[in-house]
Formats: structure tokens, C-alpha cells, sequence
């Protein structure tokens, strides 16, 4: 799974249909505005419980990733660490 998550948000990189951070991704997870919702493995645990909460209001799916959030920022080519990326539907 972690594998085609990765070629998911690498593939909606180019179409900026991503959310990156936690504070837009449960912004627009309350406004039902994203079809999925990617979380680091090192997220932190009351991060992970409130996208989890959040996403399962909203009928998201919500998809633990094996790889962690500064590797993921690199993925992105960004320079920080992502621990929370949601897809814009």
C-alpha cells in the first residue's frame, strides 16, 4: 500500500490537487472538500486521532503511510517535514 500511496501523491503533485499539513487537511476535511487523506508513520498520535476522526465524519479514507514525515516532505520536494497530506476530490 505504502507504495502506491506514494505513486498517488506523487502523481497529484503535478496537478496540485494536494492539501499539505494538518491544519488544511482538517480545514477542508470538515468542508468535505478531499476524497483521501495520506498520514506519515511518525505522525504525531493526537494528529493521527483527530485526521481519523475527522476523516471518518467526512466517509474519507484515511491511509497510514510506512514512511515518515521528513521523508515524505522529500517526496514532495519540500523542504520540511509533511506529516499530514490530503487529496482534493
Amino acid at each position: 500500500m505504502t507504495e502506491t500511496g506514494l505513486e498517488e501523491i506523487k502523481k497529484y503533485l503535478k496537478t496540485k490537487k494536494l492539501v499539505i499539513g494538518t491544519d488544511s487537511t482538517i480545514k477542508n476535511l470538515k468542508l468535505r472538500k478531499l476524497s483521501r487523506v495520506f498520514i506519515s508513520s511518525n505522525a504525531p498520535a493526537e494528529v493521527v486521532r483527530d485526521i481519523e476522526h475527522y476523516a471518518r465524519l467526512a466517509g474519507v479514507q484515511a491511509v497510514m503511510l510506512e514512511v515518515p514525515n521528513d521523508e515524505l516532505g522529500v517526496q514532495c520536494k519540500r523542504p520540511y517535514s509533511i506529516s499530514v497530506i490530503g487529496l482534493l476530490s
